[in-house]
């Protein structure tokens, strides 16, 4: 038997509530400046502009700019690219319109925070999990639910970055929506005590909101600063020189996973409930 809890969440869903769908399907063409019909079944999720411009520039791709977001449509590679900006709440917020389009699936292209004393500037992290230390997933499940990704787009881009030759790490990483934690002792210790390999603001809330709205979601993540060592908090100069040496690496691997995904025609949810 359901709980009253699990039955207000049920409810709340935006595949139960007609009157929620469209008007998501409203807000995603507003905040995006792009109609419905073209976004791609494959999308790439960033939160730099940066990426959204190579994209364009590379992939032949129509950009649109709405109210909130950016983004761009590439009929070649069957991808969507959109910069949804910063932070947890806009995390919540894409998957719940990207809802709408029900994509076969999406890849967050994001930028974390390396823990680990074997990391280095540059490397790549895909996450199997995240710890929900934020505020918007609690309205999507219990807080009991873990924070786990789509597992087969998972294996789709671990399989492109080993056909390049690279390396990655797996592990969980450590969602926030606390800025300038750097600066809190108490903070950083429990870091230390849980283990995660990252931080980052975004991967436990897009992971839990696409678990409830039925969006399959994975992510790579690129290592762009240490901040737990001396002088590794990224600066304006440290941030260039991760745009210059690594994104461009990152954007490909992300695209080829998603366009390999289209020609295949994989059906990566596995089941229904």
């Amino acid at each position: 038997m359901e709980s009253k809890q699990a039955q207000l969440y049920k409810n709340d869903r935006i595949f139960n509530n007609k009157r929620k769908h469209k008007i998501a399907q409203d807000m995603l063409e507003r905040y995006t400046g792009s109609p419905y019909q073209q976004f791609r079944k494959q999308i790439v999720l960033t939160n730099f502009n940066y990426y959204l411009e190579h994209f364009t520039k590379n992939m032949s791709a129509t950009l649109t700019k709405g109210s909130a977001m950016q983004a761009a449509h590439s009929p070649s590679k069957d991808v969507s690219l959109i910069d949804f900006s910063i932070g947890s709440p806009n995390a919540a917020l894409i998957i719940e319109l990207l809802s709408v389009t029900e994509p076969t699936a999406v890849l967050f292209l994001g930028m974390c925070g390396g823990l680990h004393r074997s990391l280095k500037k540059g490397d790549f992290i895909l996450p199997m999990a995240a710890i929900r230390d934020e505020g918007a997933s609690k309205h999507f499940m219990l807080p009991q639910v873990p924070a786990l990704p789509t597992f087969k787009v998972q294996k789709f881009v671990s399989q492109i970055v080993v056909e390049k030759g690279l390396d990655y790490r797996t592990g969980v990483v450590h969602t926030t929506d606390y800025r300038f934690w750097e600066f809190n002792e108490r903070f950083k210790e429990m870091l230390y005590e849980e283990r995660a390999l990252a931080i980052e603001m975004e991967c436990a809330t897009l992971f839990i909101a696409g678990f409830a709205s039925k969006v399959p979601i994975g992510a790579l993540l690129l290592v762009s600063d240490l901040p737990l060592r001396r002088g590794g908090i990224k600066t304006s100069i440290s941030a260039k020189q991760v745009f210059k040496n690594y994104t461009d690496l990152h954007l490909n691997i992300g695209i080829k996973a998603m366009s390999e995904i289209a020609e295949r025609g994989e059906h990566i949810r596995h089941y229904k409930w």
